[in-house]
């Protein structure tokens, strides 16, 4: 486990009948088994449908909009995430990798991951922009630009560690409890010991405020080149508040116990491609008598 995570916050059938279910249900939202990752427009508050087309999912964002990611922990346990926009780490600015520092996130926690971090205190919001102005193309790294992940790691159980042997205290430290029989003084643990207990970190003020993992991440950004394609990419948006803390995790696995992919672009671009099928009014049946069938009033005068 590389150091430099960051804690968040605390927050606290029958075939045909399936098939018909499928055509007519409207599309999922949150994707995932260990957390469900949903994405929102913050400007809306609205979470956007996914869409499964292709053997990938995909959402549907509108130009200019801030987004966030957001992530709510199923497990009883810690696990981390370790999120990426457009191939590119939102907490270093790295091009993403799994060994990479990541959100941790408490059982059962929510929260939402709103930009690339800039500090322990702020992020610089995620937008749905032109290609040419997200942060992928703008560092030289627009090949993987319109899509969001989120690598999911288990922790590791801690080791049992033996029960200290009990050592019994001389007389002359201990006190009579009137029977004769002496009674260990119990020392209220320190400030330091306290906190070094593992305590969750205190919520941020804003129920936006984004969950855990390292960060740096530079200002400057190579110039935009104009690129031919319309689709979507994720701008370096305005700086906004979000307090995170730095945390340890121990990784079960190397590898990913889940990754989640989703891909996105723009409606129209989604609708092209046939990931969204628009709906289609049903063909008027054929009438023997039209006119006759159409009632006759005073038509509106022009």
């Amino acid at each position: 486990m590389k150091p430099g995570s960051l804690a968040l916050p605390a927050l606290t059938a029958y075939a045909s009948l399936a098939a018909l279910m499928a055509l007519t249900s409207p599309p999922a939202q949150a994707i995932g088994r260990l957390a469900d990752v949903t994405i929102v427009d913050r400007d809306t508050g609205a979470t956007l449908p996914v869409h499964y087309a292709r053997g990938e999912y995909w959402v549907a964002g509108r130009p200019g909009a801030r987004y966030a990611i957001t992530v709510r922990n199923r497990l009883g346990e810690r696990v981390l995430a370790v999120p990426s926009v457009d191939g590119v780490n939102v907490l270093s600015g790295e091009t993403a990798g799994w060994g990479q520092g990541g959100y941790v996130f408490s059982p059962h926690e929510r929260y939402q991951i709103t930009g690339w971090r800039k500090s322990n205190s702020e992020v610089a919001a995620f937008e749905f922009s032109h290609i040419a102005n997200s942060y992928a193309a703008r560092t030289g790294r627009p090949a993987h630009v319109g899509v969001i992940g989120v690598a999911l790691f288990r922790e590791q159980p801690p080791v049992p560690q033996p029960a200290p042997a009990f050592t019994p205290e001389p007389y002359s430290q201990r006190r009579d409890n009137g029977l004769g029989l002496g009674r260990l003084r119990e020392e209220p643990a320190s400030p330091a010991a306290a906190g070094a207990a593992g305590a969750p970190a205190a919520p941020a003020p804003s129920a936006e405020a984004e969950s855990s993992a390292r960060s740096q991440s530079s200002d400057s950004v190579a110039k935009a080149a104009p690129m031919p394609s319309a689709k979507l990419g994720t701008a370096h948006g305005q700086r906004e508040t979000s307090v995170v803390s730095h945390t340890t995790f121990n990784r079960l696995q190397d590898r990913p116990n889940e990754i989640i992919s989703i891909r996105y672009d723009s409606r129209d671009n989604l609708v092209a491609a046939g990931v969204i099928r628009e709906p289609v009014a049903p063909p008027q049946a054929p009438r023997a008598f039209p006119q006759s069938d159409t009632p006759s009033y005073v038509p509106d005068p022009r």
